[in-house]
C-alpha cells in the first residue's frame, strides 16, 4: 500500500437487539456457514457494540454500521445508518 491509497473498510448490517446505554448499542450480525464435513449451512451470529453519538437507533431497527478506532474495551464500531426502521 502506498501512502496515497486509503483502506477500504468492511461495512457490517445487523438489527440493534439493545439500547439500553447512552450512545452505545448493541447490534446482531447474522451470517451462513457451511459445515466443513457436513456440508450443511449454519446459520451464526455475532455481537457488536457501536457507537451513536445521536441516540438515534433503537431496539429493531437495522443498521449499517463500520470499524473506526477503539473507544471502550469493547466498542470499535460506529453507526453509518439506519437501513429499516422497527414496526412499532
Amino acid at each position: 500500500m502506498s501512502s496515497g491509497e486509503v483502506k477500504k473498510q468492511k461495512s457490517v448490517r445487523g438489527v440493534v437487539t439493545s439500547a439500553k446505554m447512552d450512545k452505545t448499542r448493541v447490534v446482531t450480525v447474522e451470517r451462513m456457514v457451511k459445515h466443513p464435513v457436513v456440508g450443511k449451512y449454519i446459520k451464526k451470529t455475532t455481537k457488536f457494540m457501536f457507537h451513536d453519538e445521536k441516540n438515534a437507533s433503537k431496539l429493531g431497527d437495522e443498521v449499517l454500521i463500520t470499524p473506526t478506532r477503539p473507544m471502550s474495551a469493547r466498542k470499535s464500531f460506529r453507526l453509518l445508518s439506519i437501513v429499516k426502521e422497527a414496526k412499532e
